[in-house]
C-alpha cells in the first residue's frame, strides 16, 4: 500500500536510526549529487593540470555538504520522512541549513569562475554567463537581507501552517519540489552571510552577523509552537501508519523540538565562520599595509610625524 502516492510502503516497522539510514537512493537527488561532485572534480583537476592550487579544505566541505544531501534524501530517511513528522523534519534542518554551509564553504562559484575557459572575443561561453548572473538585477534581488529573511521565515510558517504541505506531498513531484525549495532557500540565506564565493551583496562582517541572528527567532518560536501545540498542525502527519508505533502528537513535539534545536547549533557554527573569516581579512589588510609600508618607506606614518612636530611648533 502506498502513501501519499509516490510509493512509501504503509507498513514501515517502528524506526531506528539503523534501519532510518539504510541505502534508498532517490534517482533525482543520486543523480544531481553524482553530477555536481563529478564538476566539481572536473574544476579541481583543470586547475591542478595547469599548475593552479585549490585548498583541500573546501573541496572537503563541498564533499560533505553533497554527502549531506544524499543522507537526507537517499537513505530511507525519505521514506519515514513521509509518514513521521520529526523524520521530515531533520530531512528539512539538513537540507535546509547544514547541506547549504558546507557546500557554500567548498566555494563552488569561485571554482567555476577559475576553471571554465574564457570565451573568445565577441562570444558568450558559461563563464560569461555565470558572470553576467552574478551582476545581475534579480541576484541583488534574491540575495538581499530584505528578501532572503522574509523567505527563509516564509518557508517554514507559510508552508506547515497553510493547506500547502498537504497538496506537495500528495505527489513524488511535489515533494522534490518542496526540499529543492529547502535547498535552495538555505543557499540564498547564507551566501551573503557566510559564503566565501562573489556576490553582488557583501555587507560589512557586523551587518552579516546581524542578518544571521534576525531570522533565528522566528526559527526558534515556530519549533515551538510545533512543541507547545496540543492538537496535531499538519494534516499529513495526523494518521501515522499503526506499523510505526507513535504517537502523533509526540512525534510532532520531537518534531518542534529537532527545528528549535537546528535553530541554535548552525547560527553558532556560521558565527565561528564568520569570526575566523573576519579574523583571515584583518590579517590580508594587515599584510597589504606593511608591504605598502616597506614599499614608500612609511610614508604614511612620517606624514603623521610631521603633522604632529607641525602642531608642537605652533604651540611653542
Amino acid at each position: 500500500m502506498d502513501h501519499s502516492g509516490h510509493g512509501t510502503s504503509m507498513d514501515l516497522p517502528p524506526f531506528t536510526l539503523g534501519r532510518g539510514l539504510e541505502f534508498s537512493p532517490d534517482a533525482f537527488f543520486l543523480t544531481g549529487c553524482l553530477l555536481a561532485l563529478a564538476l566539481y572534480g572536473w574544476g579541481v583537476l583543470r586547475l591542478r593540470r595547469r599548475g593552479d592550487s585549490w585548498q583541500l579544505g573546501r573541496t572537503l566541505f563541498f564533499v560533505a555538504g553533497v554527502l549531506t544531501v544524499l543522507l537526507a534524501m537517499c537513505t530511507r530517511l525519505n521514506e519515514y520522512g513521509m509518514v513521521m513528522f520529526s523524520v521530515h523534519m531533520v530531512q528539512h534542518m539538513i537540507i535546509s541549513m547544514v547541506s547549504p554551509i558546507l557546500l557554500l564553504l567548498g566555494a563552488p562559484v569561485t571554482l567555476a569562475l577559475r576553471a571554465l575557459p574564457v570565451a573568445g572575443r565577441g562570444r558568450t561561453g558559461p563563464r560569461e554567463v555565470l558572470l553576467a548572473l552574478l551582476h545581475s538585477r534579480y541576484m541583488r534581488i534574491v540575495t538581499h537581507p530584505a528578501f532572503t529573511i522574509p523567505l527563509f521565515i516564509a518557508s517554514l510558517y507559510g508552508l506547515y501552517f497553510t493547506p500547502l504541505f498537504d497538496y506537495l506531498m500528495e505527489s513524488r513531484i511535489g515533494h522534490i519540489g518542496m526540499m529543492i525549495h529547502f535547498l535552495a532557500t538555505g543557499l540564498v540565506f547564507f551566501w551573503p552571510i557566510m559564503g566565501v564565493d562573489p556576490g553582488p551583496h557583501r555587507p560589512g562582517y557586523v551587518m552579516r552577523m546581524l542578518e544571521l541572528f534576525a531570522g533565528m527567532p522566528f526559527h526558534a518560536f515556530f519549533g515551538i509552537a510545533l512543541m507547545m501545540a496540543s492538537e496535531p498542525m499538519v494534516d499529513a502527519y495526523a494518521s501515522p501508519p499503526a506499523s510505526l508505533g507513535i504517537d502523533t502528537l509526540a512525534d510532532q513535539h520531537a518534531a518542534g523540538g529537532i527545528a528549535w534545536a537546528f535553530s541554535e547549533i548552525p547560527s553558532v557554527l556560521v558565527l565561528l565562520a564568520l569570526v575566523f573569516q573576519w579574523y583571515r581579512s584583518e590579517e590580508r589588510q594587515a599584510r597589504r599595509m606593511d608591504r605598502a609600508a616597506d614599499r614608500d618607506g612609511d610614508k604614511e606614518l612620517e606624514a603623521y610625524n610631521a603633522y604632529l612636530a607641525s602642531l608642537h611648533a605652533r604651540q611653542r
